[in-house]
């Protein structure tokens, strides 16, 4: 008895956040609030059952939020609304343990921090900021396309295929814009020193 009231209760969800979906597509902002607002529970619980120790549930959380919103436009009212909602929210889930993943490979855990001392060896404040300026000035002088490549992949750390829908380019044509980028900026660097 209990599993059929717990389906009838799925069933009416589904209706309900069904009806808010097509409400909010043909433009009613309060249906659309409302669904989203009654989404974030779950969507938490999701993210937060699949990866229970993540320090960034509440980012992946957004993330879903967000690219709901972007591609509300795509999901048909005739279909099922939930199976469409955790599609997304397993593409976000994904995007961000590849990006977990990538930054973890590049971490290194210390026990002990080093210590620092003051000599010859060691860059002053004035030297951080002036390695600095000189990677502003070499990225103005790249050409739009590598300096949106770099921007979007090193600085932002969108991951390609994130970085190919902002610029509206291809993931081949960014890693080129990438690596053509990178290539200038050190050979740059080389003759300046």
């Amino acid at each position: 008895m209990r599993d059929s009231a717990d389906t009838k209760t799925r069933r009416d969800r589904e209706e309900h956040w069904r009806a808010l979906m097509r409400s909010g597509q043909n433009g009613d902002g309060k249906a659309y609030a409302q669904l989203l607002s009654e989404l974030l529970p779950l969507l938490r619980r999701v993210v937060t059952h699949k990866w229970p120790s993540a320090p960034d549930v509440e980012d992946v959380v957004q993330e879903v939020l967000v690219s709901l919103h972007t591609v509300r436009h795509t999901y048909d009212p005739n279909r099922p609304f939930m199976p469409w909602v955790m599609t997304i929210t397993k593409c976000r889930f994904a995007d961000a343990a590849r990006r977990r993943y990538a930054r973890s490979a590049n971490e290194t855990t210390v026990d002990v921090f080093p210590e620092t001392f003051s000599g010859d060896q060691t860059k002053t404040e004035q030297e951080t900021s002036t390695d600095q300026e000189d990677l502003r000035k070499l990225m103005s002088t790249l050409p739009g396309g590598q300096r949106q490549a770099i921007e979007l992949l090193k600085i932002q750390g969108l991951s390609l295929q994130e970085a190919s829908r902002v610029a509206g380019k291809s993931v081949a044509s960014l890693k080129v814009g990438v690596h053509r980028a990178i290539k200038a900026m050190r050979d740059a660097l080389e003759r300046k020193t």
